[in-house]
């Protein structure tokens, strides 16, 4: 499985995040294609510090000329959304160039909240935390782009079908 490794090692080190992006629409159900890797970070400085450890000790590297430690720190977080208009900081892998991981560097919905309603999904062994369908649904419509919209039809389907299921 893709970036199984990734999970595994967040998990270990009990890193709290969520999986959100076209990840989380394929993991609820929605048959679409997606590459990269979308996480949403708890903010808190000890967790983006254990985060950044276990992407580098698996060979991530940010994909802009900055450290990754920066990352951590809130003040480049913000300089770099008012400045650059980034909204994600991508990390790449050094040896498998398809191996992209996006992560938020602002809080595009409370996270505390999205992670006290995460659905656990089980791949084999692995354990992966997702956003919700409510939470997923709200970043899709900040997003607004043509797939984000698709998405969201999509995972109103899921919605529907797992009601008339209950």
């Amino acid at each position: 499985m893709f970036y199984e490794k990734v999970f595994r090692g967040l998990n270990k080190t009990k890193v709290r995040y969520l999986v959100v992006g076209g990840w989380a629409v394929v993991l609820h159900g929605v048959v679409r294609m997606t590459a990269d890797l979308d996480l949403f970070v708890d903010f808190e400085k000890k967790n983006l510090l254990k985060f950044i450890e276990v992407l580098t000790d698996l060979g991530y590297r940010p994909k802009i000329p900055v450290k990754a430690s920066d990352f951590a720190d809130k003040s480049s977080r913000e300089k770099w959304k008012k400045e650059k208009n980034m909204l994600v900081f991508s990390f790449c892998h050094l040896k498998r160039h398809q191996d992209h991981i996006d992560v938020f560097i602002y809080e595009p919905v409370d996270f505390e909240k999205a992670y006290k309603e995460k659905e656990d999904i089980k791949a084999g062994r692995v354990k992966i935390p997702i956003i919700s369908i409510k939470y997923l649904k709200k970043m899709k419509a900040i997003a607004g782009r043509p797939q984000d919209i698709t998405d969201i039809e999509a995972l109103r389907e899921v919605e529907r079908l797992r009601k008339n299921n209950a």
